[in-house]
């Protein structure tokens, strides 16, 4: 076998390449190597060889040794942002250099005070040449120490550096179209699909590189909306992997989240480009955060501690603390898979699918390598892996990319979820009071899915944001929550009294009696009008003169109609059917939707539910689906243009829902319908269906999201049997805002006189063809808001379960007759503001 030795191309302190205070380097994603903290400030050649590449910032250089080998040396770390200030280089690309001749010059004073660390890495980038390596210790003397001596495979010292490229395959460039980053949900999706192949696959993004089976790896690289991959792949399945893999990444791997953006993208985030710190506040006795939950509340503040574990560090059997590693991964596994089919059954897919990603966490191959690799060394499994999830949840929260940086905490979360396994230590019991406003640095998932709701009031923490997975659960539990607060929360004393107002994102110590009392007393007027509603919640929802308002439900899964036919809804306005085609590796079949369209009608027994098909599109892919990356995705394939485009994804839903009819009242509706064409042409592939299935027709309707189809209303009312109008689509059109745009969602209101106007056209036209029309927007659910819509004619209020008891009863407060010139008014205001200021003087209280 050849040997290549390696000479010290520095002086210093030799370091293990898994000690690097950087991932990249730590977890060997580059290549296995050794790092140098330098006294000298020359870097020389450790072989003789050609330098086969040079950074344009001069802090990173490779050679190429005649058997093929490559190594890098890269000069400290995050040293690109530099920009070559502080370097000089003494040689070019495609020269050939000798062990000992001068690479590069730096100025060790400056890169030390202006980098992360001045320790310099020396790489074997590609370790497949490789058999052995033998690493020196201690200290080195630069061009005469013995750094490294590499031992080749003798099968592969004879192939060319040529032929080795050979065997690589590189995509072409994709942008990146998730405007959030490719954060834990897409990351996941693409690991996953990765793992099904053998190739070796990596994620490539400028020097940059991971292992695209890693979701931890995939995130470390903190990939942003539309930067730009390729992805590498080498082994027999190479050219399929990126056949299949490519197109995904383009689509943007399922992400319901990626949205355009309307500014372009900034190369460089400067100080100056810097968000602005979280305000805070000038009253001691006042702490900001972002709001998470909605709510106020008033409680005694308990603390969450951090929980820790007692275990030995080394342990000298590395073989058997492997399997113990192995079997305490699987019983986790086991763990996880119990909560995310127990969820999935109680139709809490957003729950679900949160455990579903801790589930893939354990299976990445980054994080049990650094474990296994601690282990290899003689550390203990619980040592190894504590070690793994540590590294990486510290290198998430350092990211720019706040969804990133709030995935952390989950991660934490697996890992102290597999080191109770490992040490039988059980989970620590928190002896909670009555009225209790939990405080703590972070609160993991797992915790926050199993508090007592009863117990249990609200969640303030200094970690997390509104995306999180916490914030996620804590709105699922109609519990107030904020997070991001200030760490002096931590120092609030065990069992004093708080004001928590979520809706605001304020945590108030020291309150004084006045206002605590005045804080009750709201809640509990509250609390009297909730259980009134609650009480009459049956009751149907009659005006003062008379008129029935159908009070329906908009629901995403069985769960929510047995609760809404428990609250009062008198129907479905509303079934949200992506919830059947999300977070799968294919698409529903006929008889898997047949079968849920049929449960949820034997749960209304009798009351009609309302199905819209699938609503998908560019901004919001399924993995399964690929759609090509739009620069306006809102403005592209979506809606019911992805259903006329792909006819067999519609045809399959479309019988579901006819054979489904024999169970109950079911109707049907189309959503981003904007021409006349459209209705005809998904009507007649309806109708072909239909008759295939020789069942009787039922009701048709169409969504009235885009301005077009509110001006024709009435034509489009010839042709269908209802509308349903989605006022948050519709907003956001009429105003051509992006209601997810940071800067722009506080402006959309569906009270916006411009909006009303396009209601009353829709209503108008509906009803002189004799249809009935409802709302199922967002709008529909804000109370304030129900006199001004009866007034302008809709039939129909299609709402939150939660909220059913409540517009009921607002309903009963007015006469349309006093319903009419509150609309008529409303028509004539300028702005939102004005339509709200006068509504609420004109609202009636109970």
């Amino acid at each position: 076998m050849q040997k290549v030795i390696l000479k010290a191309p520095l002086s210093g302190v030799i370091y293990p390449i898994e000690q690097v205070p950087d991932p990249v380097f730590a977890q060997k994603m580059v290549g296995d190597g050794l790092s140098i903290d330098p006294t000298s400030q020359t870097l020389c050649a450790p072989i003789d060889g050609t330098v086969t590449q040079i950074h344009s910032a001069l802090h990173a250089v490779t050679l190429t040794h005649s058997s093929g080998l490559e190594v890098m040396m890269h000069i400290g770390l995050d040293t690109v942002i530099l920009k070559s200030k502080g370097f000089e280089a003494h040689v070019q690309k495609d020269q050939e250099v000798k062990r000992g001749d001068a690479l590069i010059d730096f100025d060790m004073d400056y890169v030390a005070t202006h980098a992360k660390s001045l320790m310099t890495q020396i790489i074997l980038t590609n370790g497949e040449l490789v058999a052995s390596v033998e690493k020196a210790e201690a200290f080195a003397k630069c061009a005469e120490s013995t750094f490294m001596t590499v031992t080749l495979k003798d099968e592969l010292v004879c192939k060319s550096h040529a032929e080795e490229e050979s065997e690589v395959i590189v995509s072409e460039v994709v942008i990146i179209p998730n405007t959030t980053g490719l954060h834990a949900r897409p990351a996941a999706v693409l690991a996953a699909a990765a793992k099904k192949f053998d190739a070796k696959l990596t994620l490539l993004k400028g020097e940059e590189s991971a292992n695209a089976k890693s979701v931890v790896g995939i995130m470390s690289l903190n990939i942003q909306y539309q930067d730009k991959l390729q992805l590498s792949a080498t082994g027999s399945d190479a050219q399929a992997a990126i056949d299949e893999l490519l197109p995904q990444i383009q689509s943007g791997l399922g992400d319901e989240d990626s949205k355009p953006i309307i500014s372009p993208p900034v190369a460089e985030i400067t100080s100056e480009q810097e968000p602005a710190p979280a305000p805070k506040s000038n009253d001691p006795d006042l702490f900001i955060g972002i709001s998470a939950s909605p709510g106020v509340v008033v409680g005694i503040a308990v603390h969450i501690r951090e929980e820790h574990f007692d275990f030995a560090e080394e342990a000298t059997e590395s073989h058997a603390e492997n399997m113990r590693l192995d079997k305490a991964i699987i019983e986790a596994k086991n763990q996880l898979e119990e909560l995310r089919v127990s969820l999935q059954k109680e139709s809490n897919a957003s729950k679900a699918a949160i455990f579903s990603a801790h589930h893939e966490l354990l299976d990445d191959p980054e994080l049990i390598d650094i474990a296994s690799s601690m282990i290899d060394k003689g550390k203990s499994a619980e040592y190894g892996w504590q070690h793994a999830y540590t590294l990486y949840a510290k290198k998430l929260e350092g990211l720019k990319n706040n969804l990133l940086a709030e995935r952390a905490n989950d991660l934490r979360d697996v890992g102290k979820r597999l080191l109770r396994i490992l040490t039988g230590q059980e989970p620590t019991v928190l002896q909670i009071p009555d009225n209790a406003i939990l405080i703590a640095e972070e609160i993991t998932p797992s915790f926050t899915a199993s508090i007592d709701t009863h117990k249990v009031k609200g969640l303030c923490s200094t970690t997390g944001g509104a995306t999180s997975h916490v914030a996620i659960i804590a709105r699922s539990l109609d519990i107030p929550a904020i997070v991001g607060v200030e760490a002096q929360i931590l120092e609030i004393p065990e069992g004093e009294v708080l004001i928590l107002n979520a809706e605001k994102g304020t945590l108030r110590t020291n309150a004084s009696k006045a206002l605590i009392d005045k804080t009750l007393q709201q809640q509990r007027t509250l609390l009297r009008e909730k259980a009134k509603n609650l009480k009459m919640a049956l009751e149907p929802a009659v005006t003062t003169d008379g008129i029935s308002i159908e009070v329906a439900a908009n629901i995403g899964g069985l769960k929510d109609a047995i609760q809404s036919v428990k609250l009062g809804g008198e129907g479905v306005g509303l079934l949200r059917s992506e919830f059947l085609f999300l977070d799968r590796v294919s698409a529903p079949t006929e008889e898997e939707q047949y079968e849920v369209y049929r449960d949820i009608l034997l749960a209304l027994d009798g009351k009609p539910l309302l199905v819209r098909t699938l609503d998908v599109g560019g901004d919001k892919p399924l993995t399964y689906l690929p759609l090509p990356v739009e620069e306006n995705p809102f403005l592209g394939e979506r809606g019911i243009r992805i259903g006329l485009e792909r006819p067999e994804i519609f045809r399959v839903q479309a019988r579901a829902v006819l054979r489904a009819s024999a169970h109950g009242k079911i109707r049907i509706m189309f959503p981003m319908i904007s021409t006349i064409d459209e209705i005809r042409e998904v009507k007649r592939m309806l109708e072909q269906e239909r008759e295939k299935l020789r069942v009787a027709p039922i009701e048709t309707g169409i969504m009235v999201e885009v301005p077009s189809t509110a001006i024709l209303a009435e034509q489009f009312a010839k042709e269908v049997d209802f509308f349903s109008i989605g006022t948050n689509d519709l907003t956001q059109y009429t105003l051509a805002m992006d209601r997810g745009h940071p800067k722009l969602a506080a402006k959309i209101d569906a009270l916006n006189p411009a909006v009303l106007r396009l209601i009353k056209l829709t209503a108008d036209g509906a009803h002189k063809e004799g249809k009935w029309v409802g709302v199922c927007g967002g709008i529909a659910s804000d109370p304030q808001a129900v006199p001004v819509l009866l007034g302008l004619g809709i039939d129909e209020l299609s709402v939150s379960v939660p909220s059913i008891p409540e517009i009921k009863a607002e309903v009963r407060r007015y006469a349309m007759y006093e319903c009419r010139p509150i609309a008529q008014k409303a028509l004539v205001c300028a702005t939102s503001s004005e339509v709200r200021a006068f509504l609420e003087s004109k609202r009636k209280k109970s």
